[in-house]
């Protein structure tokens, strides 16, 4: 394994130290912890809004439910992740003598946030509603909704044990996947849902949404302070606040004052403790028709996981992979086994948080605040009083900060493969418009009398499912052709066909579920999908094997042709 220290930037390298603990007392907060602290607090507090809000707003989910049976255990998984991550700055810290130690962010994972919501709590709402001549349940709501929550509670738990597994080989991937790979994907990732998705919630009220986000990019992008020293990210929060409800007073924007009543019923929550009567164990068998969807999730957490330990390592914080992940599994399973439903992953915006000033004790703040909130049901109120445009401005800066750290990282010679990692994510940016006004105007892809419209959304759906892991196998592989270690970039590619075949890219079914080659027929055709696209997965993964063995043969001939050119002067992470 290349030796990681030698290709971060000069600013970047750890202060060499001898292998002894320093005795040098480590200072783990500083005043760049307040900004810090309010930017991944309400990073979490609006994945919450997020989830449930879409649930209510969407599906019809009873809202006072969400809040006394799956918040509080959510919030759990928040709470340990981030406390343990306090707990592995201050170890760094004295170990290394450094006073700058940051300690990894952690909070809900926000790409599951939306594929829980839409794939599995949503559906099995539905299906637990619908009545049994429809192939449903028919409970009432109150039933449906436990259910519901049953199925979430499952789904996270496997997630967790998922994971658990997989922390076991994080360091052997990061050693073997280049950085542009890693970071591409995370660029991907920060563009379309980090970035995007919430701006078009800002949009929604652009006085006050453009307010918060003028105060998060000057003061934390071009780093200009506000009077009295008050943090950016919590002056947004009062100034475009203020603003909002100044609009709400002169009739200009609708309140919904409602939810002040349930934010109150909320408080105290008791109900999500009957989680530990375990009768939730019986859904186990129900909750397997949703694993397809689930585990692709968790893996692009485990993913995101490393490429977050690699971001943090450029920016001069060298975590051990293996604990990070181990972390996110552990934190994951505390979140299921007390009734959360949304899985908690490290944030890829550990370089913000560092430009921000922060070293643990914002960690520790916020798994104070979130854990308390979602416990003893505050959080009611946070979802009643703070605008969604005061507060996903903060999830916009994140993302432009991942975006340009991945640049900045990365080799110069790399650049193409960061943006070639964004493609990939720009297909599932327009897909998911794409299938939310198909499904308003009661379309099926399959009943589209144009041929070439149909291949065309047939074709987006097939690249958008799985973007995240295309984006780090596209970007590793194109990284390796670059540095013309092109048998390194055929594994990649042969890679990209074994995933194919079992739809963990490029699934052609609308959920984008993982599938079993020889099961994929009925699948497709109890989705009402056309079942000619069950040659999909053998064609893409014909096309990246064409690509291996093509890139295999020219690798042979150059070291035949040219042997001296054949390996690229600069160090390069890679298999």
């Amino acid at each position: 394994m290349t030796d990681l220290h030698s290709r971060l930037p000069y600013e970047a390298k750890p202060v060499p130290v001898d292998h002894q603990v320093s005795t040098k007392r480590h200072k783990w907060y500083a005043s760049g912890d307040v900004n810090a602290f309010f930017g991944l607090m309400l990073d979490n507090v609006a994945d919450l809004l997020l989830a449930v809000g879409l649930l209510s707003l969407v599906f019809g989910f009873p809202t006072s439910f969400a809040l006394r049976y799956m918040v509080p255990g959510t919030a759990v998984g928040v709470l340990v992740g981030d406390l343990l991550f306090f707990w592995m700055a201050l170890r760094l810290g004295r170990r290394t003598g450094r006073e700058t130690i940051t300690s990894m962010p952690l909070g809900l994972d926000t790409p599951s946030t939306f594929g829980m919501v839409f794939f599995v709590l949503g559906d099995a709402f539905i299906h637990a509603k619908q009545l049994p001549q429809n192939g449903g349940l028919g409970l009432s709501q109150m039933d449906a909704a436990i259910y519901t929550w049953q199925i979430g509670i499952c789904s996270i738990l496997i997630s967790g044990l998922f994971k658990s597994v997989c922390a076991i080989g994080s360091n052997w991937i990061r050693g073997c996947v280049p950085r542009a790979g890693l970071l591409g994907s995370l660029a991907a990732i920060a563009l379309v849902l980090i970035t995007f998705m919430p701006l078009l919630e800002v949009l929604h009220h652009p006085v006050v949404g453009f307010i918060a986000l003028a105060i998060i990019l000057t003061t934390l992008v071009a780093k200009i302070r506000l009077p009295l020293g008050i943090p950016g990210t919590c002056g947004a929060l009062i100034v475009a606040g203020s603003v909002y409800y100044l609009m709400v007073w002169c009739d200009m924007i609708h309140h919904d004052w409602s939810q002040f009543s349930q934010a109150r019923s909320a408080l105290l929550p008791y109900e999500w403790t009957t989680v530990f009567q375990f009768e939730w164990v019986g859904r186990l068998g129900d909750s397997i028709r949703y694993l397809p969807i689930v585990i692709p999730f968790a893996l692009a957490t485990v993913i995101g996981g490393i490429d977050c330990t690699e971001s943090a390592a450029a920016a001069g914080d060298e975590y051990n992979t293996n604990q990070v992940i181990g972390v996110e599994a552990i934190a994951t399973l505390a979140a299921a086994l007390c009734g959360g439903v949304i899985q908690t992953t490290p944030y890829i915006g550990h370089p913000a948080y560092k430009a921000m000033g922060g070293r643990a004790a914002y960690t520790l703040a916020t798994a104070l605040f979130i854990g308390s909130a979602g416990l003893l049901g505050y959080f009611g109120f946070l979802y009643a009083i703070i605008p969604k445009a005061t507060v996903f401005p903060i999830l916009i800066f994140i993302g432009i900060e991942i975006t340009a750290q991945s640049f900045q990282v990365t080799p110069k010679r790399h650049y193409a493969a960061v943006a070639f990692a964004c493609v990939p994510a720009l297909a599932a940016l327009v897909a998911i418009f794409t299938s939310k006004i198909l499904a308003y105007g009661g379309i099926n892809v399959a009943s589209i009398a144009d041929d070439s419209l149909r291949l065309e959304l047939q074709t987006l759906r097939v690249l958008s499912n799985g973007f995240i892991i295309t984006s780090l196998l596209w970007a590793s592989g194109l990284a390796a052709i670059i540095d013309r270690r092109l048998s390194t970039a055929a594994i990649f590619f042969a890679t990209c066909a074994g995933a194919s075949l079992f739809g963990i890219i490029h699934s052609p079914l609308p959920d984008g579920r993982m599938f079993l080659p020889w099961q994929l027929h009925d699948l497709l055709r109890a989705q009402s999908v056309e079942e000619h696209l069950s040659q999909v997965p053998i064609e893409y993964a014909a096309a990246y094997l064409a690509v291996a063995i093509m890139l295999l043969a020219l690798g042979w001939w150059l070291d035949i042709a040219s042997p001296k050119t054949s390996t690229p002067k600069e160090k390069t992470n890679a298999i």
